[in-house]
């Protein structure tokens, strides 16, 4: 899986095994973290003595990683359960690597950045401490199925998860036993969220269903929605491709004046604006038609998106809002020192990546019950008249030559009977 995100000065990229980070200011060595030659994890004794040679193993591919709201810290976890925090500034160094319990989803650092909140794939959340780098996790709270995105709301107040189950709950960080609210309406599985900059009663989630939704999350009322195939003019679409199409990212530019989201396999990216008025909302402002399927995308500190694309001639591309409208700025000098400085990696990325679903098995199973019931209620049918013609036909038969024995019989003593008088 390719991620994209934005750290300061620096762009930074997952690809498979690898993390990568191109300043995008100065011509700065590129810093390349490979999970493959990180730290193993330490063996238990105790554990290889329990084992029964079935021991799980991991790929080191890279999961979910995140960035600090200073763009100070950064923290990845991998297929191998890794839990990697990295310094930033002034330089790269790797802090700690810990280890988690299940792969995870999702991360996110709390605004105060003293701590690191991971989900995983059993719907466990965990808060791992960034003042004590070395220190095992604690179990905050759990949904009862698997957790695909996680986000905090400002001023650290609330975690918001998102589960498989449609469920998106909004608990309170420092008692997330505690409930505040359930935004609820979505027909599948909850794949990204996002609490916009600039709107702090705010909360964006993107589903399974092909929808976009806003959220006032503390009341967990709605308040937009958007069915991202229509803005895509595409409401009639009959292709499974088409009607799949989950969305994969939500981003927000650092004011909070523009959004853009990127739905799997969708070879565009949409962009909604802020339209003030008497009650500020959300409408879509433009769509950006892309040469390939975007893989993630970002925005930079400057309010520029970059899109990651899976092409390995032009893996990058940079659009600017100018009189309300979005630009392709092709002749940009970061744009072209980031992808000189990621071209000799790209071997990394298997190109198949934005082709395949990350979503295809999350989606509910389609089951016709009333088909399933008339079949089998075919069945039973012919069955019951096959038995009833076995009965019925021996029945028959045994009469009839019942009558004929008595027949035969009544002949024979006729004869016999006349002949003794």
């Amino acid at each position: 899986m390719a991620v994209l995100g934005a750290c300061g000065e620096w762009l930074v990229s997952t690809y498979e095994k690898k993390l990568i980070a191109i300043h995008t200011k100065k011509s700065r060595e590129p810093f390349v973290f490979d999970c493959s030659a990180a730290e193993q994890k330490p063996k238990d004794p105790e554990a290889d003595n329990k084992s029964d040679g079935s021991e799980e193993t991991g790929s080191d591919k890279i999961l979910a990683f995140a960035v600090s709201s200073s763009a100070k810290l950064v923290a990845l976890t991998d297929d191998t359960k890794r839990l990697v925090l990295f310094r930033c500034e002034p330089s790269w160094q790797v802090i700690s690597t810990r280890w988690v319990v299940r792969r995870c989803t999702s991360l996110v650092f709390t605004e105060a950045e003293d701590e690191l909140w991971a989900a995983d794939k059993s719907g466990d959340v965990y808060s791992f401490s960034v003042v004590e780098p070395q220190k095992t996790g604690e179990l905050k709270l759990g949904h009862l199925s698997m957790l695909l995105s996680m986000t905090l709301t400002p001023n650290d107040k609330y975690v918001v998860t998102a589960d498989r189950d449609e469920k998106i709950r909004v608990s309170h960080l420092r008692s997330p036993h505690n409930i505040q609210a359930f935004c609820l309406g979505h027909l599948e599985f909850v794949s990204s969220l996002l609490a916009p900059p600039g709107h702090p009663q705010w909360l964006l989630s993107g589903s399974g269903d092909g929808t976009m939704k806003l959220w006032e999350y503390e009341s967990g009322r709605r308040l937009q929605s958007w069915d991202l195939k229509q803005l895509r003019d595409m409401p009639n679409s009959d292709t499974e491709k088409e009607k799949r199409s989950a969305v994969s990212r939500i981003a927000g530019s650092p004011g909070g004046h523009h959004v853009a989201v990127q739905c799997e396999r969708v070879p565009s990216v949409q962009l909604f604006g802020m339209e003030q008025g008497t009650e500020e909302r959300l409408v879509p402002s433009s769509r950006v038609t892309l040469p390939h399927c975007p893989l993630d995308l970002t925005f930079d500190p400057q309010g520029r998106l970059w899109v990651l694309l899976d092409s390995r001639e032009t893996p990058f591309l940079m659009y600017t809002h100018t009189q309300d409208s979005w630009q392709c700025d092709s002749e940009s000098p970061e744009l072209k020192r980031v992808t000189e400085a990621l071209q000799p990696h790209w071997e990394a990325l298997q190109v198949s990546a934005g082709l395949e679903s990350r979503f295809q098995h999350l989606y509910k199973g389609n089951f016709d019950n009333m088909a399933s019931y008339r079949e089998k209620k075919q069945q039973r049918l012919q069955q019951q008249n096959e038995q009833g013609g076995k009965k019925r036909g021996p029945g028959k038969g045994q009469q009839s030559n019942g009558a004929s024995k008595k027949a035969k019989k009544g002949n024979q003593s006729g004869p016999a009977t006349k002949a003794s008088s």
